[in-house]
């Protein structure tokens, strides 16, 4: 068996190609997904594992993905500074409940900030499509050279749009920071999966030893930077949780951070998810440890109802549910 690096990349003609599932406006993000196939993290708990631990999609090189970034670019409803070139950003701009489009009206937590006319309708619903292109999915930042070429290329041709890289951190080496800066990466989704390096080990197959090193060397390198953790009971809660806010707060306290809850996938569909008030007190925690930008993800799985919303608004404010 290849590794990720190996089954999923190829450098041919002087040209990357990557294996990529599919590609388009996704939500709640409102940014243009490249899904990639191949991963060098096995989480237990992956929920695109059909294409992250299996090599498929179609092959298409960096001069494919331009292609449909400058498509994408003519479809672009808001031009975000690059400062918001993150995913924690977009729930200031819209709910995805599409009512302002369809009936005119607007939803009970509608931050109020778009026109109708900016909303439009992805495969995953309804928003508006911002000037970012992200590589999510699959992850293979070990072999930087490829989202270089990538950013560069975009950039020439788009020069408006963001590059924002989902990552575990694997591959956040100093040496490829630096080779992603010089190709033009703006920012990281920094998913720190844990704190405790057996948890992580066992979560993810792999170290986290110099992961928790890539927040200070992102901000100081001059990337714009967001991090989440999943809440996963019994493995990782409050305890951790508070760690890693600590970890980002040393950093920088504005910094955003995004608290996600897990939902049964994969290898782990006998865990339960976090209930709401297991993630209220995850949000404290994290706003205890001085960060300024706190957000509660995947809220459908934990408020099932108006009056779960509610009380979610009224507790932290609408500008804490992501």
């Amino acid at each position: 068996m290849k590794p990720a690096c190996q089954a999923t990349l190829r450098f041919e003609g002087g040209k990357w190609y990557r294996l990529i599932e599919a590609a388009h406006l996704s939500r709640p993000e409102d940014y243009f997904s490249i899904y990639q196939s191949g991963c060098n993290h096995s989480c237990l708990k992956c929920h695109s594992w059909y294409f992250t631990q299996r090599a498929t999609g179609a092959w298409m090189s960096t001069d494919d993905i331009v292609e449909m970034a400058a498509k994408y670019a003519e479809i672009v409803t808001v031009k975000e500074p690059r400062w918001r070139a993150t995913m924690w950003h977009a729930t200031d701009l819209c709910r995805h409940c599409g009512m302002c489009v369809l009936w005119d009206e607007r939803h009970p937590l509608c931050p109020k900030v778009l026109k109708p006319d900016q909303v439009v309708l992805s495969p995953q619903g309804w928003g508006p499509a911002r000037n970012i292109v992200a590589f999510t999915g699959g992850d293979v930042a070990c072999r930087a050279e490829f989202y270089a070429q990538a950013a560069e290329k975009i950039k020439k041709e788009c020069g408006d749009l963001w590059v924002l890289l989902e990552t575990n951190g694997y591959g956040l080496t100093p040496k490829n920071l630096e080779v992603l800066a010089s190709g033009g990466v703006d920012s990281f989704w920094l998913d720190i999966k844990a704190y405790r390096e057996d948890v992580y080990r066992r979560l993810c197959g792999t170290t986290n030893e110099w992961i928790l090193e890539a927040p200070k060397l992102i901000v100081d390198m001059g990337f714009v930077l967001e991090v989440l953790t999943l809440y996963i009971p019994g493995w990782v809660e409050l305890d951790q949780i508070a760690k890693i806010a600590e970890l980002i707060a040393e950093v920088d306290k504005s910094i955003p951070f995004t608290i996600l809850a897990f939902f049964p996938e994969y290898k782990l569909r006998d865990v339960r998810p976090p209930t709401l008030h297991e993630m209220v007190a995850a949000y404290y925690v994290a706003k205890g440890k001085g960060l300024e930008n706190v957000k509660l993800g995947n809220v459908h799985i934990f408020a099932k109802s108006l009056k779960d919303l509610e009380f979610l608004a009224s507790l932290l404010g609408a500008r804490a549910i992501g």
